[in-house]
């Protein structure tokens, strides 16, 4: 009887861990439609109609709302900047104007990154500094725990933005994982004469999230793309805005 309930209860977190609920897969199905060229005008509209409680319902864990959050911004700038790449002219209003309904609560791109993916922090302290002001409805659909590796996976829509992936909350962690380090293998160079490593800007912008310059050097570290016992200094490379859509990868 003992083991029967086991397997019964086995095969009941599997299933539950497999269905990723309504708006989850609406998430999804923005890259899915950006990146195969259709009409997402129903997922927004969906996403629009949802409740408070309906996406606290499905978004329990930080890797569900890393997943969909991370789906839901990269799939609505694809969408939005292919319907018109004026808007990336004025890149601060691109990203600060609400324009995307979630949950009947109107929100930024900048709202979703800064408010749902880091934790609440605000955009232009480095990562140092957490918002004064917090919705209940950010605070409920917020991650718990601000996780680096989310860097190498938003794609804001320029050249040097990390290639655009569906990520799924059941193996999150892992495809954050490969992301940063196909992400760092492209954009690290270690130049052992001069003591030196020159990494991504996004290591400089948001050196509090990496917990400043010795744990960006850790990442390095875990990443084989600096030796163990290496001290190097950083110098950070420029970024690339020039507007590029279409760049996805599969994890």
């Amino acid at each position: 009887m003992k083991m029967r309930f086991s397997i019964i209860l086995g095969l009941f977190m599997v299933t539950t861990t497999a269905f990723a609920g309504k708006y989850q897969d609406c998430a999804t199905e923005l890259v899915q439609t950006a990146q195969n060229g259709q009409s997402a005008k129903t997922i927004f509209e969906d996403l629009a109609k949802a409740t408070l409680n309906d996406l606290k319902s499905e978004l329990n864990s930080d890797d569900q709302k890393f997943a969909f959050w991370m789906n839901l911004y990269n799939g609505a700038v694809q969408h939005l900047l292919t319907e018109n790449p004026n808007l990336f002219d004025d890149r601060s209003k691109f990203f600060s104007t609400p324009r995307l309904t979630i949950g009947g609560v109107l929100m930024s791109l900048d709202d979703i990154e800064h408010g749902m993916i880091r934790k609440s922090k605000v955009k232009l302290s480095l990562g140092l500094l957490g918002k004064w002001f917090v919705s209940n409805f950010e605070k409920s659909l917020r991650v718990n725990q601000i996780n680096p590796r989310i860097h190498f996976a938003l794609n804001c829509g320029a050249k040097s933005c990390p290639a655009v992936a569906i990520y799924d909350a059941s193996r999150v962690q892992e495809q954050l994982d490969v992301a940063a380090q196909q992400y760092l293998a492209e954009t690290t160079t270690y130049l052992l004469d001069q003591n030196k490593v020159q990494v991504t800007a996004l290591m400089s912008w948001f050196r509090g999230d990496f917990g400043g310059l010795a744990g960006a050097k850790a990442m390095l570290k875990s990443y084989n793309l600096i030796p163990e016992d290496a001290n190097p200094s950083i110098e950070f490379k420029d970024y690339d805005w020039t507007l590029e859509l279409g760049n996805y990868k599969t994890l």
